[in-house]
């Protein structure tokens, strides 16, 4: 009897059980799991597909729909994070993270189907090329592969079916039409138009907060600085590739600015990206490769020759910085090994310094923090600007 009553609970309690959804939100950093080692990750996804939607706000919005890979690694999904980049006439940059709510019991649905999830946001507009990524949480540890799933999306102009009712083609208005019929219904739509435009910012004042916004943060702009004994191709180019993909940064390198430093002058040029950069990087390492000297080259008029005139000046900018505590937080020291910096420049010291890649999370996280920094300063300068007005 005692059999039966309990294999009777074990059913109850399995058909009691929730199906796992998604609950959604704005995370355009690294997520907290990438700062932590797992001994197993989940693995990617088996599909992504993506479709503009209209809503009844009559906005053009992204629906996006994954399906999870029926393995045994479900069941140390934790999240999917989906990132979409935007380039047209203004490039534009955000990411979502969605939790699911419960744990993955089974590989697939009770039902027999594929785990299926869907999220409509981001806005979409005409004419613009949007890339799509998204990988699985928590993802792969670092310097292994990181699984990801992506897709291309182009939106079409107002000849579409669905971006006809995006707010510029509306007010394009009857183009399609010619001859003398349009000079005949011109007042009417302008009133039909104005009308509907009226309707349509009531509507969507009342229901706008029923989609998630994304806040697409600008990334931070980051000077490199480097001795020239460092070889560009094995240490300053994986140094940015890492600032690049894993700390959201955009790197100003003397290397890539070769016509404008022939324009400006070394000394103006460096005086004019140190002001524009957020923070500036001193790149050392007293490991010389012997593999660096025949890539790089040292013939006349090569880069380590324009190395060896930056690296000093950029160290007197900073010698000049060094009794303003303001100036002076905007400066950072990253090794590719602990020692200590050279008497010419032991003045460095006093910098907040990193090793890579033991203090990768660390920098990380300093470059991010710096990010938001400057997004509250714009902001409080805009504001501190209207309100003197």
């Amino acid at each position: 009897m005692s059999l039966v009553l309990l294999s009777l609970a074990a059913l109850c309690q399995g058909a009691l059980s929730q199906e796992p959804t998604i609950q959604c939100g704005s995370e355009n950093g690294p997520s907290p799991e990438w700062l932590v080692s797992h001994t197993l990750t989940p693995g990617d996804l088996r599909d992504l597909r993506v479709e503009p939607v209209v809503t009844k706000s009559s906005s053009i919005l992204m629906n996006i729909s994954w399906i999870l890979r029926a393995d045994a690694s479900i069941r140390f999904l934790k999240a999917t994070k989906i990132c979409v980049s935007g380039k047209s006439n203004v490039q534009s940059y955000g990411c979502v993270r969605c939790n699911y709510t419960e744990a993955f019991q089974t590989q697939t649905r009770p039902s027999g189907g594929k785990w299926t999830f869907s999220y409509i946001g981001f806005s979409v507009e005409l004419n613009t090329q949007y890339f799509i990524g998204a990988h699985n949480i928590p993802n792969a540890n670092m310097n292994d592969d990181s699984p990801s799933l992506s897709v291309n999306f182009t939106s079409p102009g107002c000849l579409d079916h669905l971006m006809k009712y995006k707010t510029q083609c509306i007010q394009a208005g009857r183009s399609v039409l010619n001859g003398w019929l349009p000079l005949l219904l011109a007042p009417l739509a302008a009133l039909w138009m104005l009308a509907v435009g009226i309707c349509l910012l009531r509507r969507h004042e009342r229901i706008s907060t029923s989609f998630p916004t994304t806040t697409l943060l600008p990334p931070i702009k980051v000077l490199v600085v480097y001795p020239p004994e460092i070889c560009f191709h094995h240490t300053v180019c994986n140094f940015t590739e890492f600032l690049q993909n894993h700390c959201r940064s955009e790197v100003i390198l003397d290397k890539w600015q070769r016509k404008k430093i022939a324009e400006m002058g070394l000394v103006q040029w460096l005086t004019t990206q140190k002001q524009a950069a957020e923070k500036v990087i001193f790149l050392l390492s007293n490991d010389v490769n012997p593999v660096c000297d025949g890539t790089c080259g040292k013939s006349k008029g090569s880069h380590h020759e324009n190395a060896q005139d930056l690296f000093p000046l950029a160290f007197n900018l900073f010698c000049s910085d060094l009794r303003s505590q303001t100036h002076l937080q905007k400066y950072l020291v990253v090794y590719f090994r602990e020692a200590e910096t050279k008497d010419d420049y032991n003045a460095l010291n006093v910098c907040p310094r990193y090793y890579l890649m033991k203090d990768a999370a660390a920098l990380c996280t300093k470059l991010l923090h710096a990010e938001r920094q400057a997004l509250v300063g714009k902001r409080l300068k805009a504001c501190h600007s209207l309100s003197s007005v």
